[in-house]
């Protein structure tokens, strides 16, 4: 399998691993009634930790030069989808809903918000480099 197909299905697998996390640290939050319980905190910030160093890990070894502008892209939606806290109207329906599409968001956030600015640091320096 050559590195491209391995990051790839890295990339796929932290994703998952960002769900997967997203729904079981919702999940606490739920029923602690609050993301600031010390345990879902603590929970929260090793999670945020482990997406953020596996977000260094693919902006380092696995974004393309034909990836950097659609990367960038989904990953400003991410941002603003996860800042403008558009989950919340899920709360009127269960309250178990937005605490899982909070937790999932922010998760992938927090992967793909390091590997974008590792990505524009690298294809700035190329830019530099081309003048």
């Amino acid at each position: 399998m050559e590195m491209e197909q391995i990051a790839r299905w890295a990339y796929i697998a932290f994703v998952v691993l960002a769900i997967v996390m997203g729904l079981a640290v919702g999940y606490m939050a739920y029923n602690a009634g609050t993301w600031s319980d010390p345990t879902v905190a603590d929970t929260n910030g090793w999670v945020m930790l482990t997406m953020l160093i596996l977000g260094i890990i693919i902006g380092i070894t696995s974004i393309t030069a034909k990836e950097v502008s659609p990367f960038l892209i989904a990953t400003i939606a991410l941002v603003v989808a996860a800042s403008a806290n558009v989950w919340s109207p899920l709360g009127k329906i269960h309250e178990l809903l937005n605490y899982w599409a909070t937790g999932i968001l922010n998760y992938i956030v927090a992967f793909a918000a390091p590997a974008a600015v590792i990505i524009s640091i690298k294809a700035v320096l190329a830019m530099a480099k081309e003048k």
